[in-house]
């Protein structure tokens, strides 16, 4: 290994470092949402198993809720990172590559939330390393993904267009059965009114990536495709894409079902894209360096505002318009409540009621608070960020 690549290699490992330390300090800004709080207090599932067990060894408390998807992030750069192993000729493509990967906005959110799309994007790179090192299949980790998400139905559809290209038969059955149990498992959701979401799909996709990325991320697979370009991660990656957007015609999709298997190509548009610069003359470059550097000022920005996106409700008229409003407010009104020795309230918003259960507010008849409007109160407490007010409680003595 030559000087140079490991100069790359201290410089990955210490962005990664400064990353993570980011996203320990963003922890502490947040708060606990419903959802979360369900999966904490009400339902039974991977996600509940996963936050219990870390609570019931740190402690309730935000670090110990978002701790284990931080280190699901952690291996998934890892595992991302060999997996692009010999794939790019120059380390310093290879660099690029897992520096955009580690900064993708929509990567970025899932490493602090409580959902599955980070533990998808885990499993799935987990598995591309057994095959890329093994060159078989792991048959017992296909397996272990029909108990993990309802998401990896997709997974078992692409694995059989991928097994129908080499006419793999043992990978083309077991995909196909696979497939059939998710389906009988975990259903299909067809409820509601069929409508249009292609633009809202569309728009997400352009959030999790940033705008300029996800197009010409687009373009990338689109002409793989043509070309003929169509390994294991373009039919994960593709059939992906191509279903949540098929499905998006009629129904607004879960986003968290197909991200995880999206990004991962990410470092074959790297690819692409350095391999179509560098067969250009360097006169002929001008362009390609342009629109390089807006893309990856975009993406930096974009993940600036993922994690310090409290100055977004200074320019928000509409406190509840901001991406993250689900995601604040209950861990400060909690510590005003207390401050105020009000520690048991009942309200008209049960949501509220059980996201400040995690922070220690019990339900009880003494106090009743609302964020909703009232006329007649005893006491208001609002909540500021910046000097901004972006929530009010109303407090009524019983």
């Amino acid at each position: 290994m030559s000087l140079s690549d490991n100069i790359y290699k201290i410089i990955f490992y210490t962005t990664l470092f400064v990353v993570l330390s980011i996203l320990f300090f963003t922890v502490d800004t947040l708060s606990i949402s419903y959802k979360e709080a369900l999966n904490v207090f009400i339902n039974n599932s991977l996600l509940s198993i996963i936050t219990n067990t870390s609570i019931a060894i740190f402690g309730q408390n935000d670090y110990a809720l978002r701790a284990p998807f931080i280190l699901f992030y952690f291996f998934s750069i890892l595992l991302m990172y060999r997996f692009t192993d010999n794939l790019f000729k120059k380390e310093s493509d290879r660099l690029l590559s897992i520096l955009i990967f580690m900064l993708l906005p929509g990567l970025l959110s899932a490493s602090l939330l409580v959902n599955s799309a980070i533990i998808v994007t885990f499993f799935t790179l987990l598995y591309l390393n057994y095959l890329k090192s093994t060159k078989r299949h792991c048959y017992i980790l296909l397996i272990l993904f029909l108990f993990i998400d309802n998401s990896f139905a997709i997974f078992f559809l692409a694995l059989f267009f991928y097994a129908l290209k080499d006419f793999d038969k043992k990978l083309l059955i077991s995909s196909f059965i696979l497939f059939c149990v998710s389906m009988a498992l975990y259903g299909f959701d067809t409820g509601g009114k069929p409508r249009g979401f292609l633009v809202d799909t569309f728009a997400i996709y352009a959030s999790i990536f940033s705008p300029l990325l996800f197009i010409y991320f687009f373009y990338t697979i689109y002409r793989e495709g043509v070309k003929g370009n169509r390994h294991i991660v373009w039919y994960i990656s593709a059939t992906s894409l191509a279903f949540s957007l098929l499905f998006s015609f009629r129904q607004r999709i879960y986003i968290e079902d197909y991200a995880p298997f999206v990004v991962i190509f990410l470092p074959y548009m790297v690819k692409n894209f350095l391999q179509s610069y560098r067969v250009r003359l360097p006169q002929f470059r001008r362009k390609h360096r342009y629109i390089a550097s807006i893309t990856l000022f975009i993406l930096l920005l974009n993940a600036t505002l993922t994690i310090f996106n409290k100055p977004l409700y200074l320019f928000l008229e509409n406190p509840k318009k901001h991406f993250a409003y689900n995601y604040n407010i209950a861990k400060e009104l909690a510590a005003k409540l207390k401050k105020n020795n009000i520690n048991e309230i009942e309200s008209d918003q049960q949501e509220l009621l059980l996201r400040l259960k995690f922070y220690g507010i019990k339900e009880g008849n003494r106090y009743f608070v609302s964020t909703n409007k009232k006329y007649y109160y005893d006491k208001k407490i609002s909540i500021k960020y910046l000097d901004k007010t972006v929530a009010t409680a109303y407090i009524i003595k019983n």
